[in-house]
């Protein structure tokens, strides 16, 4: 079990914004962005709330456990 987001399918599909534009809008370094959204680090629970705030969706609509 792990935590996943969507954050590649949100920026692709309701964005269409590659990284850098999309980091931009969120006010989050493209170093930091890119490594949440591949799930090679989980975030802080401040970026993560900041990601979640900007997208204006919950937190539980972008990440979520995977079995």
């Amino acid at each position: 079990m792990g935590v996943k987001n969507r954050l590649k399918e949100i920026r692709m599909k309701e964005y269409m914004m590659n990284q850098k534009e999309f980091c931009n809008m969120l006010e989050v370094s493209q170093s930091t962005y890119s490594s949440i959204e591949s799930n090679k680090i989980q975030g802080n629970i401040e970026n993560i709330l900041a990601i979640a705030k900007a997208l204006n969706r919950k937190v539980e609509d972008i990440w979520y456990l995977e079995d």
